[in-house]
């Protein structure tokens, strides 16, 4: 069994939360480059783009996908203030949600209940991460809190 260092999260701690961390800034930067180039996915034969499909505006694709870029960043640049990064966990959060929402009232789940459950699966491992990452700020505050 590991112990927890001084304000660290234990060597198990911090692979879970690297790697969830990990998976949700890949979804997020597989979704900018769709959003970029691919503009059809994951309807690659239909004759309307994936925001037109789900009824969202062209401008929200733009804003969306600066708002990822950021959000991305954010997580991965050690020195972004803690409030930052809690920001960006909150926006991925309202993302995922509503990319499950719009595809649920779509009614894409008649094609692929995958549509609908996938951003909910990617959510729990946001959570994943987040609940580490509290977890190891919760124990420098504590530690830098007894000095």
């Amino acid at each position: 069994m590991t112990t927890r260092a001084s304000g660290q999260l234990t060597k198990r701690e911090r692979i879970i939360y690297r790697t969830a961390t990990g998976i949700v800034c890949a979804v997020m930067v597989f979704s900018i480059i769709n959003f970029i180039f691919n503009d059809h996915f994951p309807f690659p034969n239909g004759p309307e783009g994936a925001f037109v499909h789900l009824g969202l505006p062209h401008y929200f694709k733009i804003e969306l996908t600066i708002a990822k870029i950021l959000g991305v960043l954010t997580l991965l640049i050690p020195s972004v203030p803690f409030k930052l990064k809690e920001l960006a966990y909150f926006g991925f959060a309202i993302t995922l949600i509503s990319a499950s929402i719009a595809h649920f009232a779509r009614g894409d789940a008649s094609l692929s209940v995958l549509f609908v459950i996938d951003p909910l699966v990617f959510l729990g491992i946001l959570m994943v991460s987040y609940f580490y990452f509290e977890r190891s700020h919760a124990t420098a505050a504590v530690e830098n809190h007894e000095r």
